[in-house]
């Protein structure tokens, strides 16, 4: 059986496309819903385009992030999702929200986590003069940008490296690492220990290198 999926995005949903091409070419995911907390956002029209159902929950619209987290799950809810994705939803969630869908929602982050959670994570990087920087898959805790890792994949920091250089190196194993860590969970292959996560075939490779 596939497993469903709602997918909340913010801009243009790189990640989004990615899983749709994964989804394509055998992921065993049914992608119910796409939403954004932007009507602008281009990934919306993207995943009209490929026959999934798309939803705003405008954060403007609403005064506190409590309500509008009760709103995003408002939407969520009768989507009955196995797994929430997070894939470049720039909202920052509270912790009733993420509890709500405890153990059941993802995110990727530009930067090896637990280094630079937040934003502006390619200019801190090399601000810091790291030799590699990359990527990380989690499940979503109330910690922003913290949680149980899934999956890093990493790049080195080259000579003449800019945030946005390295940025678009880092996004191209995103779209490498997140299908794949979306995978793991739909063939029950994840198990949790503690605040680590464990795959059951000890073969599958948990990291990406350009």
């Amino acid at each position: 059986m596939s497993l469903r999926i709602v997918i909340l995005i913010s801009g243009g949903g790189s990640n989004m496309q990615a899983i749709v091409r994964a989804r394509d070419a055998g992921l065993p995911v049914e992608i119910v819903a796409v939403i954004s907390n932007r009507a602008d956002a281009p990934g919306l029209g993207l995943a009209a385009a490929a026959g999934i159902p798309v939803f705003t929950v405008a954060h403007t619209d609403y005064t506190s992030r409590a309500d509008f987290d009760a709103a995003l799950s408002a939407a969520i809810d009768p989507l009955r999702p196995d797994l929430v994705v997070l894939a470049g939803f720039m909202r920052v969630l509270g912790a009733d929200l993420v509890g709500r869908y405890g153990g059941r929602m993802v995110n990727i982050h530009p930067s090896l986590l637990p280094a630079f959670p937040g934003l502006h994570t390619h200019a801190r990087a090399l601000a810091a003069g790291c030799k590699v920087h990359g990527a990380t898959v989690h499940f979503v805790t109330p910690e922003l940008d913290h949680g149980p890792i899934l999956a890093q994949a990493v790049v080195p920091v080259r000579p003449g490296d800019d945030a946005e250089t390295l940025a678009a190196r880092v996004l191209k194993l995103e779209h490498l690492i997140y299908p794949r860590a979306i995978g793991w969970i739909a063939r029950g292959l994840v198990k949790m220990d503690g605040d680590r996560v464990r795959l059951s075939d000890a073969s599958l490779e948990q990291w990406v290198f350009e």
